[in-house]
């Protein structure tokens, strides 16, 4: 089997290199105004996301409610309840920005498109992954910001729930329910150049994380880390995604679900979604120097999840076709 790398991932890898070698383009006397841009951006993905959302889609989507239960718990409550776990190790202030990254990152929405693709190609339920992978996104809204609260708010950090909420109102919410209002009109030609915005929703991100990455080069916040402490946090990101993979997939068994459901509550559990992570690190961490830090789990997973349930996907449908043409000629 043939893998083939992921080009966002590529750029991911280009975008910090270029964050590094050029910081100046990114600080706050840069005569282009990215924080700006980057906003006006996030607020345009969110309408194109709304856009492209069917409320007939997701009313019929509410009849396998154990499914999305399962996948929503596991994305909204085992990934931060397996973080807390280590809570109690923290000794000092660099542990706790570590955690913390982590606990942003397990606080997160799943993906939408790669977890509606990876289902596809590993022939799982299709309709609920499109269910969850959407909805995902709009609990994430409320969800992500409660859970950094509860410990941002402790630590001293300035950290006003309010004004994070009216933010995300401004620049999320509003433009989603803008979008909904005229799926009905333009929702067909958003899922005609649903490629475009795509690119569109990956270069506004890439610029995001440009301008998170040459302020924090800029302020020397990664003079702290050296390459122990990357592979500590490579180490720590697989075996999060593993844990929750095996915890999902024991779950679903216990619950009596087929093997597309199963497919599906693995894939969509497991998933976390850059863009949501790029946009709320924007918003609920205001200063650009500490966001490299933030987003670092984070994109270490997207490459991580990208990479492994490539692999899973695959074999699971290779696994498939065989039963199949085992069963045909029975």
């Amino acid at each position: 089997m043939k893998f083939k790398i992921d080009t966002f991932v590529l750029s991911i890898i280009a975008v910090v290199l270029l964050a590094y070698l050029f910081p100046q383009l990114g600080s706050k006397s840069s005569p282009i105004p990215l924080e700006n841009i980057g906003s006006i951006g996030v607020s345009l993905i969110f309408f194109f996301y709304g856009l492209k959302l069917s409320p007939e889609k997701i009313k019929s989507g509410l009849k396998n409610w154990k499914l999305h239960l399962l996948v929503q718990s596991c994305t909204f409550l085992l990934f931060p309840v397996v973080i807390l776990c280590f809570y109690p190790l923290i000794r000092t202030e660099y542990d706790n920005n570590i955690w913390l990254a982590f606990l942003f990152l397990a606080s997160l929405p799943s993906t939408v498109s790669s977890s509606v693709v990876m289902v596809s190609i590993a022939k799982g339920n299709i309709p609920a992954a499109i269910f969850n992978a959407s909805i995902s996104g709009l609990i994430g809204i409320v969800v992500t910001p409660l859970w950094l609260g509860l410990f941002l708010n402790n630590s001293g950090a300035d950290f006003n729930l309010g004004t994070i909420y009216i933010k995300l109102i401004t620049e999320v919410v509003v433009p989603v329910i803008l979008g909904l209002l005229l799926h009905r009109y333009w929702g067909s030609l958003a899922q005609k150049y649903n490629h475009y915005l795509s690119l569109f929703d990956k270069s506004i991100i890439l610029l995001i994380i440009y301008k998170s990455f040459a302020s924090s080069f800029e302020e020397n916040v990664f003079s702290s880390i050296d390459t122990f402490d990357i592979m500590i946090i490579v180490i720590a990101v697989s075996v999060l995604f593993y844990l929750v993979y095996f915890l999902s997939g024991f779950l679903s068994n216990k619950l009596g679900f087929s093997i597309e459901d199963k497919i599906t509550a693995q894939f969509c559990g497991t998933k976390k979604s850059l863009v949501h992570g790029t946009v709320f690190a924007k918003i609920v961490f205001p200063n650009p120097g500490t966001m490299g830090i933030v987003l670092l789990p984070i994109m270490i997973f997207h490459a991580f999840q990208i990479f492994i349930i490539s692999f899973i996907a695959s074999h699971a449908a290779n696994r498939k076709e065989e039963n199949s043409l085992y069963l045909h000629k029975k």
